[in-house]
């Protein structure tokens, strides 16, 4: 536990560093420029550093591995500590601008009770009475925030694979982040595609099509590509790295299915996201494709009705979570959930990975799906 916590904290620390580093170089472009900081150093600030975490105990898996008596490399000892921390940083920057681009398309107000970027710089615009429209305006604001962020993760990233003297290592940490970043537009494209186009689907196709979402927008890059970027970083070899995505990726899946509930389901003091927010933005989640598959034809059509309204009612909103709940949707994904996590930790068995990094992680694989927020 005292690892995990001196892990987080040295990661908020190299963040504030490195986002003073480059509110230098804005201020000496222009002065308003520094909204782009503070945003992004607000936005930052929150969070649990999961990926962080995960990034950090892949590369203590394979780092820890070969020492005698199963002994960890401290966060004191080791000569790549400050490169796993710099790449960790990295990947919560990445997270960031995710967050940024996802919260635009998703047209939500709100991003850990607080507002979420387009509505902090269309607040700006509204507040100073400047000429267009604020709506245009918080909109590009964001979305030049978010660009700014994912090309500050890439930077910050090369610093980190930089200090590592093994170039080979370096060289897969690279690719497996590219790849990552790739995947993860892809399945944010897949996600809106589907909040639009799921009528030209087979019925039999809405369960598969949810899971590529799951897959690809949020499971691999939230868990088994953190995984793999840190135990590429410490040399793994392909039998280990393989050992870890069998284990991130059914987490992966486990995490977003309970983020899924949480949209539907969550307490907004909690969640920081009002009362079923996934339901107003339309997402055509696991749950809604088990539901529709669980209704008869009435309550089906009442949820393609309602799905996707930006301004359902709470009353509405609570009819579609009772129509959810009678179709024993949760009960499913709950099961799914369960059996993804049981997959994952059978997964750790026997793998040559260091013992010690094997209990963080099947804690870990508690503490990402059992979270309410």
């Amino acid at each position: 536990m005292a690892e995990k916590l001196r892990l987080v904290d040295l990661v908020h620390a190299r963040l504030d560093r490195f986002l003073d580093d480059r509110q230098a170089h804005l201020d000496s472009v222009a002065d308003e420029l520094g909204v782009f900081v503070d945003a992004g150093r607000e936005l930052l600030a929150g969070g649990k550093r999961f990926r962080a975490l995960f990034a950090y105990w892949g590369w203590q898996a394979v780092a820890g591995a070969s020492k005698p008596d199963d002994l960890l490399a401290t966060l004191d000892e080791h000569p790549d500590i400050d490169a796993i921390i710099d790449v960790a940083a990295a990947v919560e920057i990445f997270q960031g601008a995710a967050l940024v681009h996802d919260d635009i398309m998703d047209n939500s107000d709100t991003r850990r009770g607080k507002p979420a970027a387009h509505r902090r710089f269309e607040s700006m615009h509204r507040e100073r009475e400047w000429a267009g429209s604020a709506s245009v305006y918080g909109m590009s604001g964001a979305l030049l925030l978010g660009d700014l962020l994912l090309g500050w993760s890439d930077e910050l990233l090369d610093d980190g694979l930089a200090q590592l003297g093994d170039r080979r290592a370096a060289r897969a940490a690279r690719d497996e982040f590219r790849t990552m970043r790739t995947e993860v537009m892809l399945g944010q494209y897949l996600d809106i595609y589907e909040e639009v186009a799921w009528r030209e689907a087979d019925e039999r196709e809405q369960l598969p099509r949810a899971h590529r979402v799951v897959t690809y927008k949020s499971a691999k890059y939230s868990i088994e590509a953190p995984l793999a970027l840190g135990a590429l970083m410490a040399g793994g070899t392909e039998e280990q790295v393989s050992a870890l995505r069998a284990f991130g990726l059914p987490l992966g899946v486990a995490f977003q299915l309970r983020d899924d509930l949480l949209g539907v389901f969550g307490d907004p003091e909690v969640t920081g996201k009002p009362a079923g927010d996934d339901l107003r933005e339309g997402k055509r989640t696991v749950i809604i494709a088990l539901a529709r598959a669980g209704l008869p034809v009435g309550p089906r059509a009442l949820i393609d009705e309602l799905l996707g309204d930006p301004d359902l009612t709470p009353h509405q909103v609570a009819t579609l979570q009772a129509t959810i709940r009678d179709s024993g949707a949760v009960e499913t994904v709950e099961s799914i959930i369960a059996r993804s996590v049981a997959e994952a930790v059978a997964a750790l068995e026997d793998a040559p990975i260091s013992r010690a990094a094997t209990r963080e992680l099947i804690g870990l694989a508690d503490t990402v799906t059992r979270r309410q927020s």
